[in-house]
């Protein structure tokens, strides 16, 4: 019975002569749904950070200061980046996902019109830390939503479809901020985004359902407050709230009603957790060093190739393209590779090799990420056609983004009941690496040239791999061991 729950739990169908409970009352076409929203939603992380980077030289120009000074501001954003999530996570696996969205996004709107009305550098970067603190969340607050309504044999596809519409903005923020810091000036691009952000903030209030799995079980236990949502109200009419014996039996409500506390400390448990640190450590090396190619992009194409405004814009598409390319082939290879082991498996539950299934394409886009970085440092430095360096970040891009993915799915397939706190364990890392990285990339560069700049760091890249073998071989004993204290009489 102990198994049955644990593997009920971890998203894991169950062979049983009751009537079947599903996982999840949502539909296909309304998970789809809500996928969209929750992606659209996430937009915002990427769309605040990169359509800002074409107007960095246009913002140093205009409050006199230094591109070294504006490259700090993305510096401060991606440390709230990283600390943000740690707090709204929490409160997401507690309170309610709809609650975490619309007060994040209130905290958005306010900042991006701040920042339209900036006139001092002071100004500029407190701001744009409030703007991170609202929008870098809600990742982490939608991969706990695509936790609640996917099982482990159908989350990589769904987490693929999510990651992919989160990432778009990498190609088309950049172009945005282009056009608008070239043709209306940078303001523009903050009024944009407190428009676009109200729209989806009216679209998250009124459509996307409650899904947190302790507060309404599998959709079926009906939300109060304003946790309701008018899809919720019409999903319940058509499925009423199941029967109490049956309920008793279901995946989805076997928590349902508990008082939970919010666990701050929660992500840093998980950093700490031996299953997955290693996987988090290496995820923010190679993530540092994607944020640092696309941060000093648009310093070294103006320099180099002395390109304008809407022209560095351009050059950010081929890392878009990529990014959303990445995640949906990655997505959908990680539910077509674990169905196939599912299949061929015969053992029991509790051991099948989980961080196999997940982790073993790892090596094929470290790889990728390595050469293309490498090639990137050095055609820059030699002042190679410009092409060369933007085809480098496709590939840049696709490995990374594969990358997060298939990590992020891993971390949600650990820890089921907590995926918005494990995501914002996996941003707290990866945003703080990363912000030294973006922190210290320009310095390094005018030290020691571009292409031992990236040199440096794809010998760095090739350490963290032996992470990954440890992770490979350890990791599921670890897990069970986890596991076995969790529910010391399975």
């Amino acid at each position: 019975m102990e198994k049955k729950k644990a593997d009920e739990a971890n998203g894991l169908q169950t062979i049983s002569t009751s009537p079947a409970i599903p996982y999840s009352i949502f539909t296909t076409r309304q998970k789809a749904l809500i996928i969209a929203i929750v992606s659209t939603a996430a937009t915002f992380s990427a769309f605040a950070s990169n359509i800002y980077f074409p107007a960095i030289p246009a913002i140093a120009r205009d409050l006199s200061v230094t591109p070294e000074l504006i490259n700090l501001t993305v510096t401060s954003y991606m440390i709230l980046q990283g600390l943000a999530p740690s707090i709204w996570g929490a409160l997401a696996d507690v309170h309610g996902r709809r609650l975490t969205y619309i007060t994040t996004f209130i905290i958005f709107i306010g900042a991006c019109v701040g920042l339209a009305e900036t006139k001092h550098y002071y100004q500029l970067v407190i701001l744009r830390c409030l703007q991170s603190t609202g929008s870098a969340s809600t990742i982490a607050i939608g991969a706990g939503v695509v936790g609640d309504i996917t099982t482990r044999a159908e989350r990589g596809g769904y987490m693929g479809v999510f990651q992919a519409g989160l990432l778009a903005p990498l190609s088309v923020g950049p172009i945005l901020g282009g056009i608008f810091s070239q043709t209306l000036g940078w303001r523009a691009i903050f009024w944009f985004l407190t428009i676009y952000s109200g729209a989806v903030l009216i679209l998250l209030a009124v459509v996307l359902p409650e899904t947190l799995r302790c507060k309404v079980g599998n959709g079926s236990v009906p939300a109060k407050g304003i946790s309701n949502s008018l899809l919720a109200h019409i999903q319940r009419r058509r499925h009423p709230m199941t029967e109490e014996p049956a309920l008793q039996r279901s995946v989805s409500t076997t928590s349902v009603g508990k008082q939970l506390s919010v666990d701050f400390l929660g992500p840093l448990k998980i950093i700490f957790s031996l299953e997955v640190t290693f996987v988090i450590i290496f995820l923010a090396i190679y993530y540092t060093v994607w944020q640092m190619t696309v941060a000093v992009m648009s310093t070294l194409f103006s320099t180099t190739y002395g390109m304008s405004e809407i022209q560095i814009g351009l050059t950010y598409i081929a890392n878009g393209v990529a990014c959303v390319a990445g995640t949906f082939t990655t997505g959908k290879f990680l539910d077509y590779d674990y169905e196939r082991f599912k299949k061929s498996y015969e053992g029991p539950a509790e051991s099948f090799p989980l961080e196999r299934v997940r982790l073993r394409t790892l090596w094929l886009w470290a790889g990728m990420e390595i050469a293309a970085s490498l090639v990137f440092g050095w055609t820059m430095e030699h002042h190679v056609h410009v092409s060369v360096p933007i085809i480098c970040t496709f590939f840049l891009g696709w490995a990374s983004t594969s990358i997060i993915g298939i990590i992020t799915t891993f971390m949600v397939d650990i820890f089921p009941k907590k995926g918005a706190s494990a995501t914002a364990a996996l941003n707290l890392v990866r945003c703080l690496m990363g912000a030294g990285g973006t922190a210290s990339v320009l310095p390094t560069v005018n030290t020691i040239g571009i292409g031992w700049t990236f040199t440096l760091w794809s010998g760095i890249m090739l350490a963290p791999l032996g992470l990954i073998v440890v992770q490979m071989a350890k990791g599921r004993k670890w897990r069970q061991g986890r596991e076995t204290m969790r529910n010391p009489r399975a």
